[in-house]
């Protein structure tokens, strides 16, 4: 294999507690890599990972322990060989007795460092400009390596960033890169690499092939999840509950009966948010260190508050209230649910004008048995969309390293894409003619298949949701 093609090795190194194992759990995507901890010196051995490129490692990181005593170290290797150059010098000590001794975690960093081809430098940068830092630096560039900073934490208030940069240029690292671990920029992924390549010339088509398939990873996520996102705005819009007139005259068995529907829905949905996190490379009990955010509590009452109710049906315009669709709306829709059959024959057929004899049929059929339909309100489904949309949006955001939770709106349409959410809702309606394309859960997934003509609504809702990346 020659070098063009081998893996590019990169030490990850810095000052203790900088953030090195974070950054190395975002960019490779790996939640559960290391272990992450506000304690410093968590980091005791180097261990490598590699990012694959169409199923070969293109980069192997090395994650290094914190340097701790650079000051005493840079001291001890001023009293070396006056004559060797500063590479001699830092292998006469890696031979010494002191390197398995009282700097012996700086020492496995040095040893990576000879070994590799170019190192990110990890920098909390709201930590203040101290000497130490200087020492660190010195001992990385006598290693004749090149060094690119990485500037952590740098959205934090507390950020140091312009006395970093003014230092790190003082030193001749002038190519640095900006890179919140917990939280990186849109595009920061691929300006490390792009920056990177500055330092590695002979290695720029390898770094230009990770950041183009890096580019179409993304690409394929963000579809993948507007088409799992549809799939749950079909299945709400074909979701179709019967109950006998008896039965929903019975205040006590409506209630319970509306309850467990919502309940359906908030299970659906809370399924498309495991499959999302899955998608994005979290779980839900990944390492305690870095606990991912449970989708529970207020979520399941806003896609069914009033309030959401409103504001969804603001956003959605004139005809949003389904029952307009299937017949006249019971005062079960402040509960996010419509009575699918009407007071009146002819207020079924208005609506059904629309869908076709098919729908009707089944209407008229329910009628005369004396039979209620309840189904979701169109405001439900925009709430969920919404919903899954920002955590969409949320996620591509996320670094693996983060520990907090995803704030919680003030509702779960607040500052949602709102044309294209609408957009889905309402192409969505033709799954309202078809019970048969909901699918029933993960317990009887095996039983059921999807028809083609969902499929293509799929396809094409999932299309529109791309649309909601842009705003």
């Amino acid at each position: 294999m020659t070098t063009s093609q081998q893996a590019i090795r990169i030490a990850v190194v810095g000052h203790t507690n900088a953030g090195k194992t974070s950054l190395l759990r975002t960019l490779t995507r790996r939640a559960n890599f290391g272990e992450v901890s506000q304690r410093p010196g968590t980091t005791r051995h180097v261990e490598s990972v590699d990012l694959e490129v169409n199923g070969q490692p293109a980069v192997r990181f090395f994650d290094t322990p914190g340097l701790e005593d650079a000051v005493a170290l840079r001291e001890h290797l001023a009293g070396l060989d006056p004559q060797a150059t500063p590479p001699e010098r830092i292998r006469l000590f890696l031979q010494g007795p002191e390197a398995h001794g009282v700097f012996e975690q700086e020492a496995k960093v040095l040893r990576t460092m000879l070994e590799i081809d170019a190192a990110f430098l990890v920098i909390d940068v709201r930590e203040p400009v101290l000497p130490k830092f200087r020492d660190e630096i010195e001992l990385l560039n006598s290693c004749a390596r090149p060094v690119m900073p990485v500037l952590n934490f740098v959205r934090d208030a507390a950020s140091r960033e312009a006395a970093w940069r003014e230092l790190l240029s003082a030193y001749g690292l002038h190519v640095q890169v900006s890179f919140d671990a917990a939280a990186p920029f849109v595009g920061a992924e691929r300006e490390l690499y792009n920056d990177l390549s500055t330092l590695l010339r002979d290695r720029r088509e390898l770094l230009r092939n990770v950041v183009d398939a890096l580019t179409g990873e993304a690409a394929e996520r963000r579809r993948a999840a507007c088409t799992r996102i549809a799939g749950l705005l079909i299945d709400g819009a074909a979701l179709r509950r019967s109950m006998t007139a008896e039965e929903f005259a019975d205040t006590t068995r409506r209630k319970a009966f509306v309850a467990a529907l919502q309940k359906e829905v908030f299970d659906k949905a809370q399924r498309c948010t495991d499959d999302m996190l899955a998608l994005y490379g979290f779980r839900q009990d990944d390492a305690g260190e870095a606990p991912l955010p449970l989708i529970e509590g207020r979520w399941a009452l806003d896609f069914f508050s009033p309030e959401a109710m409103k504001e969804a049906g603001l956003r959605l315009g004139k005809g949003a209230v389904i029952g307009a669709a299937v017949g006249v709306v019971a005062d079960l829709a402040v509960a996010g649910i419509s009575l699918g059959t009407g007071a009146a024959v002819g207020g079924a057929i208005g609506g059904a004008v629309s869908q076709g004899w098919g729908p009707f049929g089944r209407k008229l059929a329910n009628k005369l048995r004396n039979v209620h339909e309840l189904t979701v309100e169109d405001g439900v489904l925009f709430a969920l969309v919404a919903w899954q949309l920002k955590l969409a949006r949320a996620l591509e955001r996320r670094g693996h390293a983060a520990t907090g939770r995803i704030a919680a709106e003030s509702s779960a349409t607040q500052d949602a894409p709102t044309r294209a959410t609408a957009a889905a809702v309402r192409a969505a309606r033709p799954a309202r003619s078809h019970p048969e394309w909901e699918s029933t859960g993960v317990a009887t997934r095996s039983f059921w298949r999807p028809a083609p003509q969902r499929d293509a609504l799929a396809a094409d809702i999932a299309h529109t949701m791309l649309n909601a990346f842009e705003t």
